[in-house]
């Protein structure tokens, strides 16, 4: 599998299938494989690509664990793999690096799928409720803000593996803080004309529907799909869901 250069550092990605290009952008626990049930679910009208940031699975660590280099390894990969008219789709932390590498080669990007995250979008009417959000859920074991009780009594094995996921990454939660720091505006998102997707769960416990909601009223032309029952990590939980919400999403970025 390929490997690109970004600055001295080595940024490890995957590419399956074919069709229209959709990039994955995982959270602070995963990693390019943590996206196994979307490969095999969109691989066969997409092109899927998969990669691990800096510090995480198969790339290279780097001495700062900044991640505000982050953007700039997606960019290396997208320019790498050649890929233009792309969606690109990433999961809490992953959005707010994903779109901030959409805005610097908006020219190549179709759209941007913000799953359960705001991509870090800079707003005094948003950025407040963000952050109340936040503290609600940190006063929750790590564990439950992201799977339901349900999932993981019924579920064992699969809670497990999720649980040692993290265990392949050098990066930490608590390097990936400033990733949100700096924006971007909604007026920089608006005058780059690619598409935004805001894709929710009613269960989120670390990012509420209606400040999903919110974020999706002041971002005019955005899409909003809130998937009924879904917790913070349903790409992993509840894959059928997340899989149907993408490619229902995709499907309206690409204007078919």
């Amino acid at each position: 599998m390929p490997i690109v250069d970004n600055d001295g550092t080595k940024i490890y990605y995957e590419v399956h299938g074919s069709g229209s290009p959709v990039l994955f952008v995982h959270g602070s626990g995963g990693h390019h494989a943590a996206w196994w049930q979307q490969v095999v679910a969109l691989r066969e009208h997409h092109t899927v690509v998969t990669l691990d940031l800096r510090g995480f699975g198969n790339s290279d660590k780097d001495e700062t664990y900044d991640s505000r280099s982050f953007p700039g390894d997606i960019v290396a990969v997208i320019e790498d793999a050649d890929l233009h008219d792309a969606v690109l789709l990433g999961q809490s932390i992953g959005a707010a690096a994903a779109l901030k590498a959409a805005l610097r080669v908006a020219d190549r990007i179709r759209g941007v799928i913000l799953a359960h995250s705001l991509g870090g979008i800079d707003h005094p009417e948003i950025t407040p409720l963000v952050t109340a959000d936040r503290a609600e859920a940190e006063k929750l074991p790590v564990i439950d803000r992201l799977l339901t009780t349900r999932f993981r009594e019924d579920e064992a094995a699969k809670t497990f593996l999720f649980t040692q996921m993290g265990t392949f990454n050098k990066a930490r939660m608590q390097d990936l803080r400033n990733l949100s720091s700096d924006g971007p505006s909604i007026e920089q998102i608006a005058a780059a004309a690619f598409g935004i997707a805001f894709l929710a769960g009613e269960k989120d416990a670390v990012l509420s529907p209606a400040t999903v909601t919110k974020a999706h009223e002041l971002v005019s032309g955005s899409l909003l799909e809130i998937v009924p029952g879904a917790p913070h990590s349903m790409y992993w939980e509840r894959p059928d869901l997340f899989n149907a919400a993408v490619k229902k999403l995709v499907d309206e970025l690409e204007g078919n």
